[in-house]
């Protein structure tokens, strides 16, 4: 049988038992209904993962006594920050997802000029912490020991501020011939990704003018949940941990 693997917010130490935080707790204890004596293997974002054994478990609270750690190898050694203009319905859901499976660091929510979904207040921080529950679940499923930070929803000038501090960054742009793999390996990379509409001329100008490289994927225009996948795989497939 496979051993689930679980995130909980709850520091875990080797030799001493644990108390499930209450996400973590409900899903072991009401949705995968486990037992005493099961098995579990553990991440808080330490990076490393903590074999479990099941002390106790209800549909509310669930302990569990801690063994050994072990080194999680998944993380890439190339840092990327995401900045992905918002969209509706499923499409952010699944933007978050993909791009924690291929190894995001951070990833910031964008308001654009084009963008069709406005977020503020109390809406705001429900989507926040709504993707990074969909991030831990994808964390969960790909076997990484570290969640990618999501950051508050940014506005260009904020994004371009920010992104500042990465050693390379691109925009994403149809009509471009720039090349990858030209450009020296870097440690760090923004990428900036538009919403369905494209980004204005005068936000491509701004990213330019900030140090962002426009960059294409084929002659193909991609959606905007799918154009942060391929980049996010074309770098690391030059800089990062694919093919190694």
């Amino acid at each position: 049988m496979r051993i689930p693997r679980i995130y909980t917010d709850t520091p875990l130490q080797a030799g001493a038992d644990a108390q499930l935080d209450d996400n973590a707790a409900q899903h072991v204890g009401r949705v995968l209904r486990m037992q005493p004596g099961q098995a579990l293997s553990l991440f808080n974002g330490d990076g490393q993962d903590y074999r479990a054994l099941i002390a106790s478990a209800s549909k509310k609270n669930v302990t569990v006594q801690v063994e050994q750690p072990t080194a999680n190898s998944s993380e890439s050694a190339l840092e990327i920050v995401l900045g992905q203009t918002l969209s509706k319905g499923d499409r952010m859901d699944y933007a978050v997802q993909k791009a924690t499976e291929m190894g995001v660091t951070r990833i910031v929510p964008l308001s654009t000029e084009r963008c069709d979904v406005r977020l503020k207040g109390d809406r705001e921080d429900k989507r926040l912490s709504h993707w990074r529950s969909v991030a831990i679940s994808a964390a969960e499923q790909c076997g990484r020991a570290r969640v990618p930070d999501i950051l508050p929803v940014m506005n260009i000038t904020e994004w371009l501020e920010y992104s500042q501090r990465c050693d390379v960054r691109l925009v994403l742009h149809h009509r471009t011939e720039q090349s990858l793999d030209s450009l020296a390996k870097p440690n760090s990379v923004a990428l900036m990704i538009g919403p369905e509409g494209g980004l204005s001329a005068d936000e491509i100008a701004q990213a330019e003018k900030s140090g962002f490289l426009p960059i294409a994927l084929g002659p193909r225009v991609l959606r905007t949940e799918t154009a942060p996948v391929a980049a996010m795989a074309l770098c690391q497939w030059l800089w990062g941990d694919f093919g190694a």
